[in-house]
């Protein structure tokens, strides 16, 4: 039990948050956590983003990258990705993903629709690295450009 000195009354009531129109934001990685798969057939990293600026500054996004997964295509977009991510924030070689974390990158963000099962949610379809930053060094690749889907 918890004491409680509060009143509804005076507080307008959480209405819930819609999704994020599509466009580019500014994020960083705030959290990030290795799970399995609900098969129990593969793991994937799971990414939450904060968006650091703007009419939406504060707000949560998430991504899950299919880091190990039986399914070659699958387990190869999700390390494109995160190879998109690295170069993005200059990490190249990441022990930990605490390594990526509270490093600004610019994600591109689309909306997925509602079906049957699930309501509409935010998606994101790129990576690159905040306009006016560098990226990874010359010596490496250069930044990925935004992944098509």
């Amino acid at each position: 039990m918890a004491i409680l000195n509060f009143n509804a009354g005076e507080v307008d009531p959480s209405t819930g948050f819609d999704v994020l129109p599509p466009g580019e934001y500014t994020v960083s990685i705030v959290e990030s956590e290795i799970k399995e798969t609900k098969e129990g057939t593969g793991k994937y990293l799971e990414l939450k983003f904060q968006v650091l600026e703007g009419d939406f500054k504060n707000r949560y996004l998430w991504d899950r990258l299919n880091i190990q997964n039986p399914n070659p295509k699958t387990q190869q977009i999700a390390q494109a990705n995160l190879s998109a991510i690295c170069r993005a924030i200059n990490v190249m070689e990441p022990k930990d993903s605490s390594e990526l974390h509270s490093k600004p990158l610019t994600v591109k963000v689309v909306i997925q629709p509602a079906d049957d099962k699930y309501p509409e949610k935010n998606n994101i379809r790129g990576y690159k690295a905040v306009a006016g930053t560098q990226g990874a060094s010359k010596t490496e690749k250069p930044n990925v450009p935004w992944k098509k889907g």
